[in-house]
């Protein structure tokens, strides 16, 4: 399960820009403010906090205890009465996601990524909706860190998801991995001349040296897309009505 993706939006072609590894931190928050009008699924809400309260740092659920196992009883809930290693895939693969379309959508757009730390990322999941993100106080970073930056901030999540519910870390990887390469076909289908800015950065994370070297097959070819099949399932089968996604190594068994 993931978070739902709205239609294909009508963002201006000028809008893409190519890299600049300037390491100012002026304008991210407008960048996000422009990276939200792509789609809800690259949204993080900048500046003072939203209507309703109820954030929370991404820190703090990291860490384990009450606020994650209350996070993965509702994911399993959602999905229909999954168990907690599955739910926790899960919640994995979404916000591995999220993170994903924030750091490749704002690189597209400015060159740069935002700084992704766990401790400056908040959250906080309405009842009935997807999870949503907010950063008090965005900062920028290198384009050339777009990987580090969103691998780091998914490092904890991972750990503690292994210890406490035993998920692999094959599995996490691939969930990692799968995430990037959804995040670049929305990206593309919504920013069609993105392809030739994010498409390398996914390629450099995903082949033979790349910190995700080994989680599965991925090819692009500009106009025809992307194409990945991984070496590893994210257990979505195992939840009630659950099926195969369309990357899952189980398809070519």
């Amino acid at each position: 399960m993931t978070d739902a993706r709205p239609e294909p939006g009508t963002q201006d072609m000028q809008d893409v820009h190519g890299p600049d590894d300037t390491d100012g931190t002026d304008g991210m928050d407008r960048a996000l403010v422009r990276l939200a009008d792509v789609g809800g699924f690259f949204a993080v809400r900048c500046g003072g906090e939203p209507a309703g309260g109820g954030f929370r740092t991404l820190a703090a659920l990291y860490a384990g205890g009450p606020v994650l196992e209350e996070y993965v009883a509702e994911v399993g809930r959602r999905m229909g009465g999954a168990d907690d290693r599955v739910a926790a895939s899960t919640l994995q693969f979404g916000l591995a996601a999220r993170m994903w379309s924030i750091g490749l959508g704002a690189y597209v757009l400015t060159g740069r990524v935002p700084d992704l730390d766990p401790d400056r990322v908040w959250w906080r999941l309405p009842d009935g909706q997807s999870v949503e993100l907010w950063l008090p106080a965005p900062a920028a970073r290198p384009g050339a860190e777009v990987g580090g930056t969103v691998l780091a901030h998914l490092a904890g999540l991972q750990e503690t998801l292994r210890r406490r519910y035993g998920v692999s870390p094959q599995t996490l990887r691939g969930n990692s991995a799968s995430g990037l390469v959804g995040a670049l076909r929305e990206l593309v289908n919504r920013l069609p001349d993105a392809g030739p800015v994010a498409a390398p950065v996914v390629t450099a994370l995903l082949d033979d040296t790349g910190p995700l070297a080994g989680t599965g097959t991925f090819v692009y070819e500009e106009g025809l897309g992307a194409a990945f099949v991984r070496r590893s399932c994210c257990l979505y089968y195992r939840a009630p009505g659950g099926g195969l996604c369309g990357d899952c190594v189980l398809r070519t068994r």
